[in-house]
């Protein structure tokens, strides 16, 4: 179920068919509710996917995870290749229903900005945009806000260390995932497999071991590491 954000720690309405409030579009015209869940992916994680299988259990059509081409808010580090976040996402979702990969963003030049990529939409689809608590409470630092929460529903995924009166404060109007607060991050993954130890539970199977033989985020004194942790693990 959805929570619509009136006050998260006030007053909350749960509704079994969240959608039907929708203000943006009349549900006539709206053909498709369409989740988008952005992100760099390097790794996608299974918190990326709980979010996204939550999302499509309250009502949305389907879920697109859009790899960012160019991010202009992440910390300064340089990315793994496209074409490894690209593979890493495919091999997530291959095979679930309502999960699609979108590359609009990796394809564009220049800065990745949501609101592009909320704008190159139809007016048919229903938008609903899918971000962890700690980036909604930030989103008025976004480059054309206004217009990311005019086009678009925010869907607000739950995150331990960011409050939901920090939430509410940016967004009264956004919507909240009733899910499990998973404390997973791309940051705390890549920092495991740079440090050789085990995080094969965090990313789905196929995904380890595309990390493990593309040598990902390894250092090189922990590279061989990486791949006899997998290997005893699987063994055991």
């Amino acid at each position: 179920m959805w929570t619509l954000l009136c006050g998260w720690a006030a007053r909350t309405s749960t509704f079994p068919v969240p959608f039907a409030l929708s203000r943006r579009h009349s549900p006539i015209l709206a053909l498709v509710r369409t989740g988008i869940l952005g992100g760099t992916f390097d790794p996608i994680h299974i918190a990326h996917l709980h979010a996204a299988e939550t999302a499509l259990f309250a009502g949305l059509d389907r879920i697109l995870f859009i790899p960012t081409g160019d991010p202009w808010q992440k910390e300064a580090r340089e990315l793994s290749a496209v074409e490894h976040r690209i593979a890493m996402v495919e091999i997530a979702i291959s095979g679930v229903p309502g999960f699609e990969i979108d590359l609009r963003e990796t394809e564009r030049e220049g800065p990745t900005y949501t609101i592009d990529t909320l704008l190159s939409f139809p007016d048919t689809e229903e938008l609903f945009l899918v971000l962890g608590a700690d980036a909604a409470a930030g989103i008025r630092t976004w480059h054309r806000w206004e217009e990311v929460v005019d086009r678009s529903r925010v869907v607000v995924v739950p995150r331990p260390g960011t409050p939901a009166s920090a939430v509410t404060a940016s967004l009264p109007g956004s919507l909240r995932l009733e899910m499990a607060a998973l404390d997973i991050s791309s940051t705390m993954i890549r920092a495991m497999a740079g440090e050789g130890r085990p995080f094969r539970f965090l990313v789905p199977e196929g995904v380890v071991d595309y990390i493990a033989a593309n040598n990902l985020y390894a250092k090189p004194e922990s590279g061989d590491m990486v791949e006899q942790i997998i290997r005893e693990e699987r063994l055991s």
